[in-house]
């Protein structure tokens, strides 16, 4: 059976709400800067994101610069 893709989850911030439900998010590890979607259940239940948020963000190897946002915290 073939094996499933390694993600990684980083932690970041909104920084800008973008059309079609797209966010800048600010990493915390550094200066860089991701554009981030919202993922799964997010979606589906209307969570609502706003610039100032903590958020986790949950990526591949193969882009770095985009990533499924998954995670809201408090």
């Amino acid at each position: 059976m073939a094996e499933k893709e390694q993600k990684f989850k980083k932690d970041g911030i909104i920084t800008e709400s973008l059309p079609n439900g797209f966010f800048r998010v600010q990493l915390n590890e550094g200066e860089e800067e991701v554009l981030g979607h919202l993922a799964g259940k997010l979606r589906v239940n209307r969570i609502r994101i706003l610039p100032g948020d903590r958020v986790v963000i949950e990526m591949t190897p193969y882009d770095n610069k985009r990533g499924r946002i998954i995670f809201r915290k408090k």
